[in-house]
């Protein structure tokens, strides 16, 4: 696909790029990806792309410029019944309207693409052949990501290299399993991933890699493993996990868009800071 003229390009000319990078149809059912705001005969001259849409990740991208923001969690996801300037998304909306700047969302449409999240996390990984863990109805497409290491590594070795891979947040990979559990085949979803955990591909790895995994899913998941063989966890950030991917999409839209484009690095983990009890004297 050709670059076309960045003077021309208008907001729907970005729209079909963006539609031929993550197809909306990829989208899970109960997922809103697309244009939230913004009118798609308006230019863009500037592309900012985050995570999450807060007042601070807003504000970073006005200040730098942009009338284009790209965010991978939806604003909108579940319905509102006012866009009042007392809610936080109300006074988003209204910030973004009152400045020209337009939003879209890219979200699970982004994550079932071969290029998408947990691909991304894959290949940081260096996990080799690896292949979704669902598949989608186009070849490649699907939901998470399985493969296998290079080589074998310690449980303790894998989740030292994904903090290694991974934004600083407050909290870090936490494991459930056997720090020296030799690990092969690892399966991984960016994100939210707990819905996967029970899935045949999943409980055949030795390690499943997700983010906000649940006391009880976690638990039982666990136990389950222990009477009949199963993967160690590793929870990770979804906010980190899923920050990997910007800079994928931002060379993707790079070889096909003139304009100017921002990966944001500020940290919108909501988790700000962890206390660990040192211990009785």
């Amino acid at each position: 696909m050709s670059k076309p003229d960045n003077a021309a390009l208008s907001l729907a000319g970005v729209l079909e790029v963006l539609e031929s990078l993550w197809p909306e149809a990829g989208a899970e059912e109960w997922d809103a990806p697309g244009l939230v705001v913004g009118d798609p005969e308006s230019p863009v001259t500037s592309i900012h792309l985050m995570v999450d849409v807060t007042p601070e990740s807003v504000e970073e991208a006005l200040e730098q410029g942009a009338d284009l923001i790209i965010a991978h969690h939806p604003l909108l996801l579940k319905g509102v019944t006012t866009v009042a300037e007392s809610t936080y998304k109300g006074h988003i909306i209204a910030t973004l309207i009152r400045a020209g700047c337009a939003l879209v969302t890219a979200h699970t449409n982004a994550d079932a693409v071969p290029t998408g999240t947990s691909a991304r996390l894959a290949e940081l990984l260096e996990l080799r052949h690896h292949e979704p863990i669902t598949a989608g109805v186009t070849p490649g497409h699907g939901l998470g990501r399985v493969g296998t290491l290079a080589e074998p590594r310690s449980l303790y070795e894998v989740a030292v290299a994904l903090g290694e891979l991974l934004p600083h947040t407050a909290v870090g990979p936490v494991v459930s399993g056997d720090p020296e559990a030799l690990i092969t085949t690892v399966s991984l979803c960016a994100g939210a991933g707990d819905s996967l955990i029970a899935h045949p591909t999943v409980t055949a790895s030795d390690v499943y890699i997700t983010s906000d995994l649940r006391h009880h899913v976690a638990s039982e998941a666990r136990e389950q493993a222990q009477l009949l063989g199963g993967p160690a966890l590793i929870t990770i950030s979804h906010f980190s996990a899923e920050w990997l991917w910007l800079s994928q999409a931002a060379s993707e839209l790079e070889a096909r868009v003139s304009i100017p484009i921002v990966v944001s690095d500020l940290n919108t983990d909501p988790w700000t800071f962890q206390v660990q009890r040192v211990g009785d004297e």
